[in-house]
C-alpha cells in the first residue's frame, strides 16, 4: 500500500467516524456557525466598495496624482447637463441660472473642482449643437466610494425636471462617476432579486432530483450555509483590502451552486451505500472517505483556477477571486463536516423510496455504450456542432465600458448618450498630456510659451482631436481659435503645464490606442492622463498578464489532475475539452452582447465589443467549475477502472453513476447563474447567460458525449503515465482503493494498445 493511502485514507475515514458519533455536536456547532455568520454577513454590503476601471501604479493614475496636488486638476467624474427651457443657454437668465448652479455645486463637501460652460468663456466643446444645452462638469475629491457616497446625496438635489412655475432650466446628473454609481445600485438590487429566486428554485430542482424534501432542504441548506458564511468571510477580507460591491453577487451564485453541488455528491454516495445493506455509521464513515476525497479535490481545483485572478493588480478582479476562493471553502466545510454530521443524525430518511436505480441498467450506461460502440458516428457531429457555437469567437473584439452598462432610461445614461448626440466633444473624457519641466506663464517666471503652443497645434492636428486648451490658448485643426484667459492660467503649475486634448466621439469609441499613440508622438516625453488614458492602461496590463494567468491555471490543473488520475493523458485531454467549453462560451458572448443578437428580448444595447475583465472574470470562474465535473466524473470512472481493470466497463459505470449528479448539480448551478440574465447590468447579465451556456454545454455535449467517445478511442492510454510517473503518482496521488487491490491503476500500457476498448 502507498504511504499516500496508509496516511490520507485512515484520516478520511477516521474522520468519517468522528463526524457520525459526534453528530449531535458536530451539528449544532454548524448551526451556531450559521447563525454567527449570518450576523456578520448582515454588515458586509455596507463594507463593500466601489471600482474604477484603473491600473494602479500606471502611468495614467500616476499623472492623476501629480495633477492633483501641483494643478489643482485631474480626472472629472460628474456632470450636471443644463437645459434652457425657453431660448438658448446664452440668454442673460439661463446664463446666470447656470452660473449660480456652478457656485451651488463648488460649494458642496466633497467637491474639489468646478468648471462650466459659462466660466470657460462659452467653450464650445460644452455647449450643445442646438444651443439649448451646456454642461458644469466637476471632480469629486477622495477615494472613488467616498466620491459615489456624497454622490448619491447629491444628485437628487441638483436634479430638476422644470415643472417648477417659471423654471429656466431642467438639469441631470451625469458623468462616469455617476454611470457607474447606478450600476453598482442597481447590482444591489439585482442581488436581492436574486436571493428571492434562486432559494425556492434550487428547492423545487433538489425536489425533482431527490424525490425527497428532507434530502432536498439539507442540501439546499448547505448551500445557505456556504452563502452565508462566505459572506461573513468577506466582511473579514474587507478590513485588510479593497472588496467590489459586485463580489457578493458571484458569492450568492457560487455558494448555492457549489454547496449544492458538492452536497449532491456526499449524499448520493451516503445512499449508494444504504443501498448496499450497510449501517449509517458506516455509510456516513465510506460517504466522506469516498465521496469527500472527490470533493476535496474538486473543490482545489476550482481555487487554483479563481486564485488566478490574484495575479492581476486590479481590485475589481481580486474580489472577485476573493468571493470564488471563500465559497468553495465554505462549501467544502459544508459538505465534509456539517453534512455528515447532518447525515448521521437523519439516517435513513435520506435514503432513496424504493430500491433505486439499478447499477448498469440506466439511460447513462446504455448511452454511453451506444457511443462507444461507434464513436465517430456520435463524436463527430457533437464536435461539429460545438466547433460551430465557438467560431463568433475568432471576432471578438476588446473595447472600453460606458453608459450602455445601464438600461435604457436611467438617467446618467439618458445624459450621456444626449451628450453623444448633441454634442461635437466629450469634454470631461479630456486626455490629460501633462509636460514635467519648468512652470509656464508669468506664474513661472520662464515660460516657453513658443515651445508650448507648438506642441498644442501639433496635437490639435491629430486626426480625431476635436480641441486643444493650453496656457496660450485653445486650438483646433491646426490652428489658433480662442486667446488665453484667466481659465488657462490652470495649466500652469510648480513642475510644468499640461494640455487638456477633446477627442472626438469617433476617436473614443473606436480608435482611442491610435489617437493615444499619435499624442505621445506629438508631444515626446509627456504622460497621459485622463479617463481614455487610465482605460488604455487598464486594458494593456490586463492582456500583458493574461499568458501568465492562463498558464498558471493550465499547469496547476493539470497537476491536480494527473495526482487523481495517474494518467498524462486524461489530463491533456480535459484541458482540450474545456478550452473547447470556453470558446463556445466566448463565441456566445461575441454573437449575443458584441453584435448584439437577442439585444431586444434581453433588454441591453450592444456596443460593438466587449469590456475584457469580464470574459477573463468569467474564464477563471467557468474553468474551474468545469474542472470540478472533470474532477466528480473521472473519479467514478477511475474508481471503476481500479477495480476491474475494463476500460470501456468503467467509463459505461462511471457515467451512470456520475452523469445524472453532474446532470442535476449542472442544472443548479446554471438555474443559479440565470438569476442574473435578467439583471439591468450589461456585466452581470453577461455574466448569467454566459456561465449557463458553458455549464450546460460542459454537462451535456462534453460530458455525455465527446468523454466517452474520445476514452474509448484512446482505450487502456487512457491510464499510461511512464514509470517514473507512475511511482510519483503511486505515492503522492490519490485513488478510490490500494494499489494492491487495483486491476487496473497500477499497469502502465504500451500506446499500441491504445485503441484497445479494454
Amino acid at each position: 500500500m502507498p504511504p499516500t493511502d496508509r496516511s490520507d485514507r485512515p484520516l478520511l475515514q477516521r474522520w468519517g467516524r468522528v463526524a457520525a458519533d459526534r453528530a449531535r455536536l458536530l451539528t449544532r456547532a454548524g448551526v451556531v456557525l450559521a447563525v454567527l455568520g449570518l450576523v456578520l454577513a448582515a454588515g458586509t454590503m455596507d463594507r463593500l466598495v466601489l471600482s474604477r476601471f484603473e491600473s494602479p501604479g500606471s502611468e495614467s493614475v500616476a499623472t492623476r496624482a501629480v495633477l492633483e496636488r501641483e494643478f489643482g486638476a485631474g480626472t472629472p467624474g460628474v456632470l450636471l447637463m443644463v437645459t434652457a427651457t425657453r431660448g438658448t443657454v446664452d440668454e442673460g437668465a439661463v446664463a446666470a441660472e447656470g452660473r449660480a448652479l456652478e457656485r451651488e455645486l463648488a460649494a458642496r463637501d466633497g467637491v474639489a473642482e468646478v468648471f462650466s460652460y459659462w466660466s470657460r468663456n462659452n467653450a464650445p466643446t460644452m455647449r450643445g449643437e442646438d444651443g439649448r444645452q451646456a454642461l458644469i462638469i466637476a471632480r469629486m475629491s477622495g477615494t472613488v466610494t467616498e466620491a459615489r457616497t456624497r454622490l448619491a446625496e447629491l444628485s437628487p438635489d441638483f436634479t430638476r425636471d422644470g415643472s417648477e412655475p417659471g423654471s429656466l432650466v431642467t438639469v441631470r446628473v451625469g458623468g462616469g462617476d455617476e454611470v457607474f454609481r447606478q450600476a453598482a445600485e442597481q447590482a444591489r438590487k439585482d442581488f436581492l432579486r436574486a436571493e428571492a429566486i434562486v432559494f425556492p428554485l434550487v428547492l423545487l430542482l433538489l425536489f425533482a432530483v431527490y424525490r425527497r424534501f428532507s434530502a432536498a432542504l439539507l442540501t439546499l441548506g448547505m448551500g445557505l450555509f456556504s452563502v452565508v458564511t462566505s459572506l461573513a468571510l468577506l466582511r473579514g477580507v474587507t478590513h485588510l483590502t479593497d472588496v467590489s460591491t459586485f463580489a457578493a453577487n458571484l458569492a450568492l451564485v457560487m455558494g448555492i451552486g457549489l454547496g449544492v453541488d458538492y452536497s449532491l455528491f456526499v449524499i448520493n454516495r451516503f445512499r449508494e451505500e444504504l443501498t448496499a445493506g450497510r449501517s449509517v455509521p458506516e455509510a456516513v464513515e465510506r460517504s466522506v472517505a469516498r465521496a469527500g476525497r472527490t470533493v476535496a479535490f474538486s473543490g482545489l481545483t476550482v481555487i487554483l483556477s479563481l486564485s488566478a485572478l490574484l495575479l492581476f493588480p486590479f481590485p475589481f478582479l481580486r474580489s472577485f477571486a476573493y468571493a470564488g476562493i471563500t465559497t468553495v471553502l465554505t462549501s467544502v466545510f459544508a459538505a465534509l463536516v456539517v453534512l455528515p454530521a447532518a447525515l448521521a443524525r437523519l439516517g435513513r430518511r435520506i435514503a432513496r423510496k424504493g430500491d433505486g436505480a439499478r447499477p448498469g441498467r440506466g439511460w447513462w450506461h446504455r448511452g454511453a455504450l451506444r457511443m462507444m460502440r461507434r464513436p465517430l458516428l456520435y463524436g463527430i457531429p457533437a464536435l461539429v456542432v460545438l466547433l460551430g457555437l465557438a467560431a463568433p469567437a475568432l471576432g471578438l473584439t476588446f473595447g472600453v465600458p460606458d453608459e450602455r452598462v445601464l438600461p435604457q432610461g436611467v438617467s446618467s445614461r439618458v445624459v450621456q448618450q444626449e451628450i453623444r448626440d448633441n454634442f461635437a466633444a466629450e469634454e470631461m473624457d479630456a486626455i490629460q498630456v501633462l509636460r514635467p519641466g519648468p512652470a509656464g506663464g508669468a506664474a513661472g517666471g520662464a515660460a516657453d510659451r513658443t515651445e508650448i503652443e507648438a506642441t498644442a497645434l501639433a496635437l490639435s492636428r491629430i486626426a480625431e482631436v476635436h480641441q486643444v486648451d493650453a496656457l496660450t490658448g485653445s486650438y483646433a485643426e491646426g490652428r489658433k481659435i480662442a486667446e488665453p484667459n484667466g481659465h488657462t492660467e490652470r495649466f500652469s503649475g510648480g513642475r510644468g503645464t499640461w494640455f487638456s486634448v477633446v477627442a472626438t466621439h469617433r476617436g473614443l469609441d473606436r480608435d482611442v490606442d491610435r489617437v493615444l499613440a499619435d499624442i505621445r508622438t506629438a508631444a515626446p516625453g509627456a504622460r497621459l492622463g485622463g479617463y481614455p488614458a487610465e482605460l488604455h492602461d487598464f486594458r494593456v496590463e490586463l492582456v500583458e498578464r493574461l499568458p501568465l494567468v492562463l498558464g498558471l491555471i493550465l499547469v496547476t490543473t493539470f497537476l491536480v489532475l494527473f495526482l487523481m488520475t495517474g494518467s498524462l493523458l486524461l489530463p491533456a485531454k480535459a484541458m482540450l475539452l474545456n478550452t473547447l467549453s470556453m470558446a463556445v462560451m466566448f463565441g456566445v458572448l461575441v454573437l449575443v452582447f458584441q453584435d448584439g443578437r437577442l439585444s431586444g428580448p434581453l433588454g441591453f444595447t450592444a456596443s460593438g465589443s466587449i469590456e475584457p475583465s469580464i470574459p477573463i472574470l468569467m474564464f477563471c470562474t467557468a474553468f474551474g467549475l468545469s474542472m470540478d465535473y472533470e474532477v466528480l466524473m473521472l473519479a467514478r470512472i477511475k474508481e471503476e477502472y481500479d477495480r476491474t481493470g475494463d476500460n470501456t466497463g468503467a467509463v459505461a459505470a462511471g457515467l451512470e453513476r456520475g452523469g445524472p449528479l453532474i446532470t442535476a448539480a449542472a442544472v443548479v448551478l446554471a438555474a443559479s447563474f440565470a438569476t442574473y440574465a435578467s439583471s439591468g447590468i450589461v456585466f452581470l447579465k453577461m455574466l448569467g447567460i454566459g456561465m449557463v451556456v458553458v455549464i450546460l454545454v460542459d454537462a451535456t455535449l462534453i460530458r455525455a458525449v465527446l468523454v466517452p467517445v474520445s476514452m474509448r478511442l484512446a482505450g487502456r492510454a487512457n491510464w499510461w503515465a511512464p514509470g517514473p510517473l507512475r511511482a510519483l503518482h503511486d505515492r503522492f496521488g490519490i485513488s478510490e482503493e490500494p494499489a494492491s487491490g487495483r486491476r487496473g491503476g497500477g499497469r502502465a500500457p504500451l500506446p499500441e494498445n491504445a485503441s484497445s476498448g479494454r
